[in-house]
């Protein structure tokens, strides 16, 4: 288990090396809840996913993401905000051996 770092803004976009992965995210806040976009080497795997609280977000192997991400609320069960982003609510990365 890795703990991917995030900020609280409402709008960010990150890279990470992931089991030999080089990937981009990108998290960001709208009305109706937070949102992630996935790609590998600036290849989209997954867009729009909404981020509800320790739910897997990619959970197809068949798209060549090699683990799984999600998001995880450390003060109880609530859906992630971008206000508590790397504090209360922690992007967490798990390879497939892992999970």
């Amino acid at each position: 288990m890795l703990i991917v770092p995030v900020s609280a803004t409402p709008s960010q976009s990150l890279s990470a090396l992931l089991a030999g992965q080089n990937c981009q995210i990108n998290v960001y806040q709208k009305t109706t809840g937070l949102y992630l976009d996935l790609a590998i080497n600036n290849v989209p795997v997954k867009s729009g996913i909404i981020c509800r609280d320790r739910v897997w977000l990619i959970r197809h192997p068949y798209l060549g993401f090699v683990g799984d991400l999600m998001f995880a609320d450390t003060q109880g069960a609530s859906d992630s905000s971008y206000d508590g982003l790397g504090t209360r609510y922690l992007l967490v990365y798990l390879e497939v051996s892992d999970l």
